[in-house]
């Protein structure tokens, strides 16, 4: 089965259209710390602060069951602020573990590469 895994920043455009939408706002945002900011989900420190996060690990395990009980092509998308921090790590990892579990996954990084939205 394909399985689509999208990171988006609501900042910057709608969620994309997804049969599941993870809201990541509510997480605690790597933005905030200025010597992150600027960095983006390739940054090891980023990953790492993401994915220690509280809650995170379990929402990925939720999405990854949910696409692995699905019974056709599945979208997940994965939204944070910026579409730069929160979203992609946890897209990433959510298509890891898909694709470990002998899935066929396509990971697009909608939002990555623009701008920091400033606030």
């Amino acid at each position: 089965m394909n399985i689509t895994v999208i990171s988006f920043g609501y900042g910057h455009d709608p969620a994309p259209a997804a049969d599941a939408v993870y809201d990541l706002r509510p997480y605690r945002d790597p933005h905030i710390d200025p010597r992150l900011r600027h960095m983006t989900a390739r940054d090891a420190e980023v990953q790492a602060r993401v994915l220690a996060t509280p809650g995170i690990d379990d929402l990925i395990d939720q999405a990854v069951t949910a696409a692995l009980t699905a019974d056709r092509p599945t979208t997940i998308a994965t939204g944070c602020t910026g579409g730069r921090h929160r979203a992609p790590v946890t897209a990433q990892t959510i298509a890891t573990r898909l694709q470990d579990a002998g899935q066929t996954v396509t990971l697009i990084h909608r939002d990555l590469d623009k701008d920091v939205i400033e606030r």
